[in-house]
């Protein structure tokens, strides 16, 4: 986190403002503004700071993966054969299914979420990544921790 993150993060306002937003992104400036009790145009400008500082990245639609005929999700690890880790970056970000891609450490280098229109999609979708490494498919059975955002400061949970 950037000092100027930092510094905005110690004013109330500021963390009330991301508390609301987070709450209900489609918020209006004048009912936050309201909420907040500032004038709109203080409200705007902070929320303008807390984007350029990074604070809010964007504002995001979630559509459920069912509803647009993808029942099945799974998280498949990969482990590039050598010289080839760029070559699975590719793949996946040209791949509109995998909604995730992360670098990690440990063997795999990779850990990706897909989407899948039925079983025999897998198949397909991780013949294109066996061309260039190992995988190993773990499919989703719930999801109980749905994703969620991380505790703002004075939120901390234990």
């Amino acid at each position: 986190m950037s000092l100027r993150s930092s510094e905005l993060l110690l004013d109330a306002r500021n963390v009330q403002l991301l508390r609301l937003l987070a709450g209900d992104p489609r918020m209006t400036i004048s009912e936050l503004a309201r909420r907040v009790e500032m004038s709109a145009p203080a409200t705007r400008e902070r929320i303008r700071r807390l984007e350029e500082a990074e604070l809010i990245k964007g504002y995001r639609l979630e559509v459920d993966p069912r509803a647009l005929g993808f029942p099945i999700a799974a998280f498949v690890r990969v482990r590039p054969m050598p010289g080839k880790l760029a070559k699975i970056v590719e793949l996946a970000q040209r791949m509109p299914q995998v909604t995730e891609c992360h670098r990690v450490t440990g063997e795999d280098c990779f850990i990706l979420k897909i989407h899948f229109e039925s079983l025999e999609g897998l198949d397909t979708i991780l013949d294109q990544f066996l061309a260039f490494g190992q995988t190993t498919t773990s499919l989703v059975q719930s999801t109980p921790v749905p994703p969620r955002g991380l505790p703002l400061p004075g939120e901390r949970r234990r």
